[in-house]
């Protein structure tokens, strides 16, 4: 067996939202693949810190940090210039993510179009203005952090889910158009994650135990559960692998909630 094809050696990579939960867990597991990685959010201060704190932990690994809001274009358009100061590019984790919970009649306006800017708009423009770096290579990666809410009702609120269908529909859309240019896209599509943003309702007794009971494997994901499969869609291995929507979700999508 080519070992290679399980390793990541070589590879740059840019995850946005990289800090906390899901992002900086893929975040780790691409650094102890032997990539070196490009670390994106919004507070600067946790930016240095982790990046003190990982090279310590990887010092063989180059890590790079900087801080943007991906939901604004204009810092989209700084960290496109940053990103080509870096070098090359082979992977990109469009991770960044927001919710406000509510019915869908009591959102303002601002609200669920800012639910968008983060959740999908970034991820497109993102993707589109990296796809000329990307594209250097004769294979190259990106993943979209995805939903169950994208697939089917979880409660979550109407635009969560719907920037989430949508980010689904875009992961087949590039994944098309981009095979001939050697840029592979695909999605996973994550349920309950034990993480900073899930630790709220998760907490309430009744609702974890409404959880429970419509995922089969009777309990919460863990960050890197969703780490290794966005990994895996970057690796050699899955080298055709193109277009697809990999949940994660101990078993929930095929339940129902």
């Amino acid at each position: 067996m080519d070992n290679a094809r399980w390793r990541l050696d070589g590879s740059a990579a840019l995850v946005t939202g990289g800090t906390a939960g899901i992002g900086l867990a893929t975040v780790r597991m691409l650094l102890s693949l032997g990539a070196d990685v490009r670390i994106v959010a919004r507070e600067d201060a946790a930016l240095t810190a982790l990046q003190d704190e990982l090279a310590d932990e990887f010092p063989a690994r180059d890590i790079a940090v900087f801080a943007a809001d991906v939901a604004d274009e204009v810092s989209r358009r700084d960290l496109l210039d940053w990103v080509e100061d870096q070098g090359d590019l082979h992977i990109l984790v469009n991770n960044a993510g927001t919710n406000i919970s509510k019915s869908a009649v009591e959102y303002s306006e601002d609200e669920w179009r800012g639910i968008f800017e983060v959740n999908l708009f970034s991820a497109f423009e993102l993707s589109r203005y990296l796809h000329p770096l990307l594209s250097q290579h004769p294979s190259s990666s990106i993943v979209n952090v995805g939903s169950v809410s994208g697939l089917l009702h979880v409660r979550t609120g109407a635009p969560y889910g719907m920037s989430k269908a949508a980010m689904h529909q875009m992961t087949q859309n590039l994944a098309v158009e981009w095979a001939e240019d050697g840029v592979r896209v695909n999605c996973v599509a994550p349920w309950y994650i034990r993480t900073r943003r899930t630790s709220p309702k998760l907490s309430d007794p009744d609702y974890l135990d409404d959880v429970l009971l419509r995922t089969p494997m009777g309990r919460i994901g863990e960050p890197d559960e969703v780490a290794s499969a966005i990994c895996w869609l970057c690796m050699p291995a899955a080298s055709y692998i193109t277009g697809q929507c990999i949940a994660v979700d101990g078993g929930f999508s095929r339940y129902g909630f």
